[in-house]
């Protein structure tokens, strides 16, 4: 994720704590608050731009944004406590949104419009957070070396037919170790470790830093399966449509669970100094317009089920999505890191 320079995060801080009046207001809303609404995010600045000028071009509303790591926001909501300038923060996958509400660094909203528009597996049971965006972790293949017929579940990965053809992200990234924490919720601890192990074992290089670097690996031939995310794979086939790499929807068998969904999204911050702007922010991200931003912008798929995904990711075909409620995935994220660590998983 792209930061700020210190210097501008410096000036945004400062402007935000001001009393006066550091921008002309824009609009009834901004008329209301001539403070600008400040949001903290770790989503990458072209994702999260257009939605902003957007909403602002929309609502007269004015949002500054800091952009950094997920941990780095979360240990800076935390450094600052009350005093933070923070009024939203917006973060990728369940297990960082779960961290930020179990620190009591986000407060609970309760607005109609997001419980109407985001299922409740995707939103925090006590409605400190609420998805915006879903992104499917599942099986990519080669289709000059593959039979995708071959291909069945994450834990069939470990078996012996794989040796030496599965590429693997680093286990440090938080999307395998939610995939990992929901593969515990459904196969016990005992089991996930074995599975594990088993595709320790199958790799046919060490982790890759990045869900490209796995696909770009099945390209060249390094390997002939692998897990990503769906919207990195996408990226590439944007770049060539004829790249000889496949999506391969895991866990589709009745029993089997599903294909793991995580997230993006946000939370109005527990200090929030304009909360019921935030929550206003949060409700019009989780409709229509935004909804279908998200969609197009990152091959992502919309939170809300009222609106299609993107035409390349329909052209990927249907799945059975994990019905597990996704918050699960945070609180056995520790569990999750212990596990693979224990596995020789790095």
């Amino acid at each position: 994720m792209r930061s700020l320079s210190l210097l501008f995060a410096a000036a945004l801080l400062a402007a935000c704590s001001s009393q006066t009046e550091d921008a002309a207001p824009k609009g009834d809303a901004a008329s209301s608050d001539a403070k600008p609404l400040v949001v903290y995010s770790s989503r990458n600045d072209q994702l999260i731009r257009p939605l902003f000028e957007r909403y602002e071009a929309e609502t007269g509303e004015t949002i500054q944004y800091l952009t950094d790591s997920d941990g780095a926001l979360i240990a800076r909501l935390q450094a600052e406590g009350e005093h933070t300038p923070a009024d939203l923060l917006m973060t990728v996958d369940a297990g960082n949104l779960w961290r930020a509400a179990d620190l009591g660094l986000l407060q609970p909203m309760d607005s109609e419009i997001v419980r109407n528009a985001i299922p409740a597996k995707y939103r925090d049971s006590e409605e400190r957070w609420t998805a915006l965006s879903l992104r499917a972790r599942t099986m990519v293949y080669s289709t000059e070396r593959v039979d995708p017929a071959a291909l069945s579940t994450y834990a069939a990965l470990a078996e012996s037919q794989w040796k030496d053809r599965l590429c693997l992200r680093t286990s440090k990234k938080v999307y395998n170790q939610s995939l990992v924490a929901a593969m515990i919720t459904r196969l016990g601890e005992e089991k996930t470790e074995t599975v594990v192990k088993g595709w320790v074992e199958n790799l046919a290089e060490a982790p890759h830093a990045n869900d490209t670097a796995v696909v770009e690996a099945i390209v060249e031939g390094t390997c002939d399966v692998g897990v990503v995310n769906t919207y990195y794979f996408g990226r590439l086939q944007k770049q060539n449509p004829e790249i000889p790499v496949a999506v391969h929807w895991a866990n589709q068998a009745e029993g089997a669970g599903g294909t793991h969904v995580n997230v993006s999204g946000a939370g109005i911050t527990r200090h929030a100094a304009h909360p019921e702007r935030a929550q206003a922010l949060i409700e019009w991200l989780a409709q229509g317009e935004a909804q279908r931003l998200y969609a197009e912008m990152n091959l992502e798929f919309p939170a809300n089920p009222e609106i299609a995904p993107a035409e390349q990711v329909q052209q990927w075909g249907d799945f059975r999505a994990d019905d597990m409620p996704i918050e699960q995935a945070g609180t056995l994220q520790r569990d999750a890191v212990k596990l693979m660590d224990r596995a020789g998983y790095r």
